[in-house]
């Protein structure tokens, strides 16, 4: 094992590797007229986050020379679709949760280099307003976040890294607030602060699809989230060791910011616009002073506006992942599921299955419920319905749900903190079973078809230029 517990250093082999960095990735969108570049001069607060949600799901946006930072760069919604995120990691959008599954099964190890580009410039004289480009995004925002900072720790026990992203406020020249919720980045830094210590800390800034989806996988204490990235991407992550805190970092990040979590120290955070779209309230919480920032040379610097769909992507994906693992456990015979953008990407779940007896649908519910607490509003329909076209939900739910019959609802539970309709997360449930109930003739759920469209050419089979006065045999 190398120093700090992580997996083996791999041999280098990029021959396998199939994934993009971020500057590969901002090249294709390119090419592909998905990247809008904004005019220099956009201001930090507020408008290229406009500008970034102009543009959601269509193109990314890169913003050059922001005002009050003629040599910054703003870079946003580079993952905005699944589709985009599954084209990032050279894998087909079908396979996207399938390749999820399998990179958690076989992590790669990491592979530590000497000559690192995010190390190219070194700033340890800090001013983090005056050297990086931060954007504040929403109106009541209660200043400028970094958002897509992937916050890389280590058990203090272990020494085995983590990988997750928090929101980081700017709080002073050199100083952060972070909201920790209850997951493993909180669970190492109570640890460190009951023996008196600071938590060491990297914030790493623009790195690749594959990191930043790997960042948010559903795994146990102790696996290095940037081994799963390695999986994702073919190869081993190359990594580099931090200057000033003993961490290994993504080599080909455009940013880090190296420094520790303070022990015994609370302070005032937020108000901030998360993923439900509303805001999260402020209060005391956890500090990161810092140390030490490095960068690339002409460095860009990702931003994910709250509440946006690049937000929203990257926290489904490997919940799907997760949630589905979990699911087939029990019922094998659950085929796909999906968490709906109507529901912020967490709320809202929908699943397909092929029932084989009656009430197992509401089992798959209650299974569901028990998989991730975020879930709420839960929609099981039968595999003849596309999960991913609400529309085709809704209808499952109009032809083949009755409330007397088909609905489930748990009250008294945790769910989302972050749900504004909850108390502090206390709150319902509800499932919905949108099959065809058993043991119904089955002429009766039948569904229309005419035969032979979907095989219809319609360029051979539509005259092309043909006017409705020639139809009519008008004119001359």
């Amino acid at each position: 094992m190398n120093e700090g517990g992580n997996a083996p250093i791999a041999p280098g082999d990029d021959s396998r590797r199939r994934d993009m960095d971020l500057r590969g990735w901002l090249r294709r969108m390119e090419d592909t007229g998905r990247l809008a570049i904004a005019k220099p001069g956009a201001s930090l607060r507020f408008a290229v986050a406009g500008l970034a949600n102009r543009h959601d799901g269509r193109q990314a946006l890169v913003a050059p020379a922001p005002e009050g930072h003629p040599d910054g760069i703003v870079v946003s919604g580079l993952l905005s679709r699944r589709e985009w995120m599954a084209e990032a990691l050279g894998i087909a959008p079908q396979d996207l949760l399938a390749e999820f599954q399998a990179a958690i099964r076989s992590p790669v190890a990491v592979r530590e280099v000497a000559d690192a580009p995010c190390q190219a410039v070194i700033h340890e004289d800090v001013d983090l307003t005056r050297l990086l480009p931060i954007p504040t995004h929403n109106e009541h925002d209660s200043g400028a976040y970094i958002t897509a900072g992937l916050v890389i720790c280590r058990n203090p026990e272990t020494g085995v890294q983590n990988v997750s992203i928090h929101r980081l406020q700017i709080s002073g020249p050199r100083e952060m607030g972070a909201l920790l919720l209850p997951r493993h980045t909180l669970s190492f830094f109570t640890e460190a602060e009951e023996r008196g210590e600071d938590l060491e800390v990297a914030v790493v800034i623009g790195a690749s699809p594959a990191c930043l989806l790997a960042s948010q996988a559903i795994v146990p204490i102790d696996f290095d989230e940037l081994t799963i990235a390695g999986a994702l991407g073919g190869a081993g992550v190359e990594v580099a060791r931090c200057r000033t805190v003993n961490l290994l970092v993504p080599a080909q990040s455009e940013i880090v910011i190296e420094g520790r979590f303070r022990a015994g120290l609370r302070k005032p955070e937020g108000p901030f616009g998360e993923f439900p779209q509303y805001y999260g309230e402020r209060a005391d919480r956890h500090v990161l002073e810092v140390d030490c920032v490095t960068t690339r040379r002409n460095p860009m610097l990702h931003t994910i506006v709250g509440g946006a769909l690049e937000h929203l992507i990257l926290g489904a994906i490997p919940r799907e992942a997760t949630i589905l693992n979990s699911l087939r456990d029990n019922f094998p015979n659950v085929q796909d599921v999906h968490l709906a953008p109507g529901g912020t990407c967490r709320y809202h779940l929908y699943i397909k299955m092929k029932p084989r007896q009656a009430g197992e649908a509401k089992n798959v519910i209650m299974g569901a419920f028990a998989a991730h607490y975020d879930i709420k509003h839960v929609v099981v329909v039968d595999e003849d319905v596309d999960i991913h076209d609400a529309e085709m939900v809704e209808w499952a739910v109009a032809t083949r749900f009755q409330a007397d019959r088909d609905l489930v609802v748990v009250s008294g539970v945790q769910g989302s903190k972050l749900d504004p309709s909850t108390d502090n997360g206390y709150g319902a449930k509800m499932g919905l079973d949108a099959t065809v109930p058993a043991d119904v003739p089955p002429f009766r759920f039948t569904r229309i078809r005419v035969p032979g469209e979907a095989e219809i050419d319609l360029n051979a089979a539509v005259a092309q230029g043909m006017t409705l006065a020639q139809v009519l045999g008008e004119g001359a």
